[in-house]
């Protein structure tokens, strides 16, 4: 069985919680879209939007942990606790292999079936997927390195990770893995581990910007990237460029695999 781990951030730290919302059942339908049953999402969240998609495979834990403040460090801890604790929670499930999924991205319905077949593999990263901006009829195809554009990226047997006894409330996490939320790590970390993890062999996720700026990594000031990482800078600079070379139009065949559609027309 694979799990699906999807983290919400706060309503109160949110850039508009209705979109957020929209663009969660939006992500939703598109984790539960899959060709195979053998699957199981637990969403974590402070508060649970309020959206119009209901899934017997859907299960909802609320936290209490303090509201992260505006900086990105303390917003990816409170992503990383969240995913924590969906990681405790799957345990009871046995599932052979977890993927975090972000709230604002669409997955390949085919991503359940292909785990299923190969339940002992280490896991897998996604190296090809797709780059969408919302509201546009044409979507960028990247051929390679998608893992370090986007965070949902990685499928990792349940059996590699560390588990903490029980995740802090009021304390940062500690000792926990470091691929847990930074997905360029996790194809390094686990390969220094000597468990490496190999690429999907297919596109399998869909990076959304949206157009209020709701996603963390785009909401981090420039100082504060480059000091973290400069590198990461002169990329973000060359994507959009190398990015019109990939431009494509969107199909039908890509929106039903990864349900994708306009949120303007999201009154299903």
């Amino acid at each position: 069985m694979l799990v699906f781990i999807i983290p919400i951030k706060s309503p109160k730290v949110a850039t508009s919680w209705i979109e957020l919302s929209k663009m969660f059942e939006r992500c939703l339908r598109s984790v539960c879209n899959q060709t195979s049953s053998k699957f199981h999402v637990i969403v974590v969240c402070h508060e649970i939007p309020k959206i119009n998609f209901h899934h017997p495979q859907v299960q909802y834990i609320q936290v209490d942990f303090p509201i992260p403040g505006s900086n990105y460090s303390e917003k990816m801890a409170d992503k990383t606790k969240k995913l924590a604790v969906g990681l405790l929670a799957a345990q009871s499930l046995q599932p052979t292999h977890i993927m975090p999924v972000d709230g604002d991205d669409c997955i390949s319905k085919k991503l359940v079936s292909f785990v299923a077949q190969n339940p002992k593999s280490n896991g897998w990263y996604i190296d090809k997927g797709y780059e969408y901006e919302e509201g546009s009829s044409n979507i960028i195809v990247r051929k390679q390195k998608f893992y370090k554009l986007c965070g949902t990226c990685n499928l990792i047997n349940y059996r590699l990770f560390s588990l903490p006894e029980k995740v802090p409330s009021n304390e940062p996490l500690t000792g926990h893995d470091n691929f847990l939320s930074g997905h360029p790590l996790a194809k390094k970390d686990l390969a220094a581990r000597g468990t490496p993890i190999e690429p999907l062999p297919f596109p399998g996720a869909i990076y959304v910007r949206d157009k209020i700026g709701e996603s963390t990594s785009l909401q981090e000031p420039l100082y504060a990237k480059l000091k973290r990482n400069h590198k990461e800078v002169f990329r973000d600079i060359k994507k959009p460029l190398i990015a019109q070379l990939n431009k494509q139009k969107l199909t039908e065949e890509i929106c039903d695999e990864f349900q994708l559609y306009p949120l303007e027309n999201s009154n299903k």
